[in-house]
């Protein structure tokens, strides 16, 4: 994966973003804050929106936008007049980023047992109502350790496409 010069990554939910932050200033990614667009993680799904906030300040380089997002089908769509200006790096995240807290707590066979859902499990096996809130992921991953271990055997143990790109891959 070859980045350029400015980099946007944009995030589709909360945990995502705490993720991303927590990578980001433990210096544990392949590009670093300063790097990025107002230095900080964009949560802004719709590409029209993006081109309208972003993209017309008339930046001379190229943006690599990184978007962490658990579908596959999601398209990013912007103008003809800015598609030169970027390049769209989907981080897929399927089934759900909390799986990651899943495999932290060892817990993928009993995940694979009951058919849930990965925040259902969370919310109703782990008695994690929060799962999913900015604070909570924050909290629970402050030692980053924990999150590249979970990153890494969720990577292990996951059936990913040939040529799509995981957490793993921004990882330093």
């Amino acid at each position: 994966m070859e980045l350029a010069k400015y980099k946007a990554c944009i995030c589709e939910g909360a945990a995502e973003s705490a993720i991303m932050d927590i990578l980001l200033d433990a210096e544990l990614l392949v590009f670093s804050r300063e790097e990025m667009l107002e230095e900080a993680v964009i949560r802004c799904r719709d590409g029209k929106k993006f081109e309208q906030k972003y993209l017309r300040k008339g930046f001379a380089e190229k943006i690599s936008v990184i978007r962490i997002l658990d579908s596959r089908r999601e398209k990013f769509k912007i103008g003809k007049a800015y598609e030169h200006k970027i390049d769209v790096i989907n981080v897929i995240t399927a089934p759900e980023i909390e799986m990651l807290i899943i495999f932290a707590e060892n817990q993928y066979k009993e995940f694979k047992k009951s058919g849930k859902k990965p925040s259902d499990f969370c919310k109703e096996n782990l008695r994690m109502p929060d799962v999913k809130t900015y604070d909570f992921v924050l909290d629970y991953f402050s030692d980053s350790k924990i999150l590249v271990a979970a990153i890494k055997e969720y990577h292990r143990t996951a059936k990913i496409p040939k040529g799509e790109y995981t957490l793993l891959d921004l990882l330093k």
